[in-house]
């Protein structure tokens, strides 16, 4: 209650009595979209104001129009199915209206970007490059899939854990769990997704208006122990901006493997300073069919709807968004783990999202941003029909303040915050005590250029409290009592321009992470995750250091990158696999959290080449290597003669190759996956062969009656191949789905 009372004074404090002050402080920025070639104007183009995060969609007239926008420049990006991405700097004038014209350019196959630069004021550097990047329009469409993870999948680098086709969480670089941080507009998900394999991500991908992905310095803004990125799923759900009319989308979509069916559709409604948004979906699908036949109770299904409204004004906005996450699915059985006919979770979350910006003229600070955030997350997994077996229980506070501001020094811009979590954790089922968790943090980002060279950096301070209900100084995994926590991340990223499309760079991140409470202080069997958990309540933070170097080049027909990393860490947290079966329950092996000196290295490279108007060719590659210390003790124990040994869970060297062919509004494309033996193994793990997989698809675009249609229809693995997944847990029970027919059709209106 007190959080919820600070809150709301704040909210009163910053956003009325600043917004009289500066109710007359930002310009307007509006225009038209156009096509390059026929000057016509196109409608349901997705702009972003990448800087303030605002975002709309053009009219049936193409035209758009944002009304709070602070002074300076500002990068626009807009993308539409059919038309080459772009990405701008305007520059934006107090209390006048800044006309613009957009100009696409129609693309029959591809997404990239084309970067508008001219010779605005304030554009040097590297101009647009930047560590982060987007998954948007065509691609997304392309590789919507059931989950968060399976949509991202064909990103290089990018792996999914799981435990059956619902519960997959992704994977990057090898780094998954806590190292990755997974938000929805800006807010972490709130759920357990993290803490273990059966759980799954509470965010359905098929709202997803894009994909935005984060490292490095920017990561910072989000957390402190996001070493492997951020991944920000943007649905939009509070109005930033007032549309000029009534825009929505509706969406179906089926798969053959399950005989799943999805329904989904938005709408946004403007009302004099009022927008209303409105979201829904639902999903189903039963069992998943594999070469070999069904994975039993793999059957899921889910809704996500949400409700937003905002007022906005010249000051800026505030708003309001109420959404829910109900999902039940199945985790398959495992015959010699306790559970042979599975075990089958029920999931809800109940989240309310505030946010409010005020933008202020001729000040250092261009516009503050408040945010709060309330998460009730709870589910159970139930071991027969009439039995419960773990409950979880978990309610999320969050609060926060950030400001973008005017250059200072030789920073030209950059952004400062602060940011608190309040988290009561409930486990039942198990000897793990209830325990809560406050997180407070001050964070910083700040950019400049010095001509060719952009650089960034970040820090953020990061102080956490871990707290039992009750001290148990004499329990069976040790001294149960509070932990408290406290240091400093920080990061830095360098990008210069080589010239005629070559840029080269660099990121340097330290990262940070508290344990969290069920490594602390677990204990108790977790049936669905095969596991006996035993916690470590003297456990220090895991602390790593990553660096990465890149190569770019981009043109108007060609992008390519390649890129290598290494994140080292001198206490990464982990439940090790001890192959020894459990005192209580012989059916399950103890999985204890241990602190270890660990590596994780690699290289990922892609390239995406427009050889004709109508062809296009992408290829990746993707290699992770993730290593640990084994000190004296161990090599006594085990009898182990080397000084390293391989982590588990790192998945082997990836490669795709993907063609795509298109006739006026038609695209065709094949896609050939590959995945090499992994013999790399970790404690208890079982070899995975490699496998070669083929998929192809089809895409057609229609503009008819101001109403725009999308058809997407897929088959993924067309020869119907057997092969497992490395990062799956149930892969020595189950290979992963079969062939698979998807169609995807999506009306923007």
């Amino acid at each position: 209650m007190i959080i919820k009372k600070i809150l709301f004074v704040a909210l009163l404090f910053y956003v009325f009595p600043l917004s009289a002050e500066a109710s007359e402080s930002s310009g307007i920025l509006k225009g038209k979209v156009i096509d390059a070639k026929t000057w016509e104007p196109i409608p349901y183009v997705y702009l972003h104001l990448e800087e303030i995060n605002r975002t709309i969609t053009t009219d049936r007239n193409g035209e758009f129009r944002f009304s709070n926008v602070p002074s300076g420049t500002i990068t626009l990006s807009a993308h539409r199915i059919g038309y080459m991405n772009q990405t701008r700097r305007i520059s934006i004038t107090d209390q006048e209206e800044n006309e613009i014209t957009i100009e696409l350019n129609p693309s029959v196959i591809t997404g990239s970007t084309v970067e508008v630069v001219g010779q605005q004021e304030g554009v040097r550097g590297s101009n647009l490059e930047h560590a982060s990047t987007k998954i948007l329009g065509t691609e997304l469409r392309r590789n919507l899939g059931t989950t968060l993870s399976e949509t991202l999948e064909s990103q290089p680098g990018f792996d999914s854990r799981s435990m059956g086709p619902a519960p997959g969480r992704p994977v990057i670089r090898g780094l998954g769990d806590y190292r990755v941080l997974i938000l929805q507009d800006g807010e972490r998900s709130g759920d357990a997704s993290a803490t273990s394999a059966d759980h799954s991500v509470s965010i359905d991908p098929i709202s997803a208006n894009e994909i935005e992905i984060a490292r490095g310095p920017a990561a910072l803004v989000y957390g402190s122990n996001a070493i492997g990125g951020v991944i920000n799923v943007v649905r939009d759900q509070i109005p930033t901006s007032v549309p000029n009319s009534i825009t929505g989308s509706a969406t179906l979509q089926g798969s053959s493997v399950n005989s799943g069916a999805t329904a989904a559709g938005s709408l946004l409604i403007p009302y004099n300073n009022l927008a209303f948004n409105i979201d829904v979906n639902g999903r189903t699908g039963s069992d998943f069919n594999t070469p070999v036949g069904r994975i039993e109770n793999s059957d899921l299904q889910s809704t996500n709807n949400a409700a937003g409204i905002s007022y906005i004004k010249p000051w800026g906005y505030a708003g309001i968004a109420g959404s829910m996450y109900i999902s039940n699915y199945g985790i398959p059985p495992d015959p010699l783990g306790g559970h042979p006919s599975g075990v089958n979770i029920e999931m809800e979350k109940f989240q309310l999202d505030g946010r409010s910006e005020v933008v202020f003229s001729d000040r250092f600070f261009k516009n503050v941003e408040l945010n709060a955030s309330l998460k009730n997350y709870y589910h159970v997994e139930w071991e027969r029909a009439d039995v419960a077996g773990t409950e979880f229980g978990i309610v999320t506070t969050t609060a926060g303040i950030k400001a973008n501001h005017r250059g200072f020094a030789f920073f030209e811009e950059g952004i400062v915050g602060v940011w608190g979590e309040y988290q009561d954790f409930a486990v039942r089922g198990s000897r793990s005590p209830d325990s809560n968790s406050f997180t407070g943090s001050l964070f910083t980002v700040q950019e400049a250029d010095f001509g060719p060279l952009h650089i960034e950096v970040g820090a953020r301070f990061d102080h956490n409290i871990a707290r039992p209900k009750e001290d148990r100084p004499n329990s069976a995994i040790g001294n149960i009592r509070q932990r408290s926590f406290s240091a400093l991340s920080s990061s830095a990223s360098a990008i210069y321009n080589l010239g005629r499309g070559f840029y080269t760079g660099a990121i340097v991140m330290h990262s940070y992470r508290a344990p969290a409470l069920e490594e602390l202080f677990s204990e108790g069997p977790h049936l669905a995750a095969y596991s006996y958990e035993i916690g470590n309540p003297d456990l220090d933070p895991e602390r790593g250091l990553g660096k990465e170097i890149f190569l770019r080049y981009r043109t108007g027909r060609t992008a390519a990158s390649i890129a290598a990393y290494h994140n080292g860490f001198s206490n990464y947290l982990y439940a090790r696999d001890t192959g020894r079966p459990n005192d209580r329950i012989a059916t399950l092996n103890d999985y204890q959290f241990v602190g270890v000196e660990a590596e994780i290295y690699g290289f990922e490279s892609s390239i995406e080449h427009q050889f004709t108007p109508n062809l296009l060719v992408d290829a990746g590659i993707s290699y992770t290597i993730g290593e640990r210390n084994v000190d004296d003790d161990e090599r006594n124990i085990t009898g182990f003669t080397g000084s390293t040994a391989p982590l588990p869970m790192i998945p082997p060297l990836k490669a795709s190759l993907g063609f795509r062919y298109a006739i006026n509004s038609l695209t065709f494309n094949t896609k050939l996956r590959y995945a090499s033996e992994q013999s790399r193994l970790g404690e208890f793990e079982t070899n995975t062969s490699g496998y070669t997989l083929l998929d192809a698809g089809v895409q057609y675009r229609l503009d008819a009656g101001g109403v725009f249609h999308t058809f997407t229809f897929g088959v993924q693995n067309i020869f119907n191949e057997t092969y497992r997944d490395h990062l799956s847990r149930i892969k020595d029970i189950f290979p992963e789905p079969g062939r698979n027919f998807n169609l995807l059709y999506r009306v923007y209106f």
